[in-house]
């Protein structure tokens, strides 16, 4: 289990300019990552180094959007303001993660503009819906060559996670231990002044740490 992405809400003025802000920030070129048809949803991909990426995400309007969890946790953000929507773990076997839940995973999939089709099973969800400091999980089914990290080359790493919550909780729901330290980031928990989620992302670049 490792964190795959972050994923962030396309602010009031749209997905491409909340893009292009982030990603000069970042100093990383931003990818079209195309539609996905099941969620109702649109992604921009800021590729990172250690098979990572950033999400820049929008909800379309369609009935997907509506109907869909996922959908429904993009759409409120972007009419928030925008914003760090949570992060994704990575698992080789979801089905643990469903049994430890008790809920089914979903399918997932989106076309590239080359074409080429992405498959994914994600869970958790609805966790991240009703408690925003939780991570939900996927496990890839496409080749780790086609990882959307891969769509461009990268030299910026995510470092560490800002959450506001409680770092027993995540680590309960991410079936853990209490004293689980993840070797390659470095998550930083306060105390939740409001609505627990993710707070910022810090990333390293050529010209020194980025706080987004």
């Amino acid at each position: 289990m490792r964190v795959d992405h972050v994923s962030y809400a396309a602010e009031h003025d749209g997905l491409v300019p909340t893009a292009e802000r982030l990603a000069k920030q970042l100093g990383v070129p931003y990818v079209n990552g195309g539609v996905h048809p099941r969620f109702g949803t649109k992604n921009l991909i800021i590729p990172l180094a250690r098979s990572r990426y950033v999400e820049v995400i929008e909800a379309l309007d369609h009935p997907a959007a509506d109907k869909c969890s996922f959908g429904q946790v993009v759409r409120s953000r972007s009419e928030a303001g925008g914003g760090w929507i949570g992060f994704v773990l990575r698992v080789d076997d979801i089905t643990t993660v469903e049994q430890r839940l008790g809920v089914p995973s979903a399918e997932g999939n989106r076309h590239r503009p080359d074409g080429f089709e992405l498959k994914w099973r994600q869970v958790g969800v609805k966790g991240l819906q009703a408690d925003p400091q939780l991570p939900f999980f996927i496990q890839w089914e496409t080749d780790d060559e086609h990882h959307p990290s891969r769509s461009g080359a990268s030299d910026v790493e995510l470092c560490c996670l800002q959450i506001a919550g409680d770092p027993d909780r995540v680590r309960a729901w991410c079936g853990v231990g209490p004293d689980y330290t993840p070797s390659t980031l470095t998550f930083d928990f306060v105390a939740p002044h409001g609505t627990p989620g993710l707070l910022s992302c810090t990333f390293t670049t050529p010209t020194g740490p980025v706080t987004i």
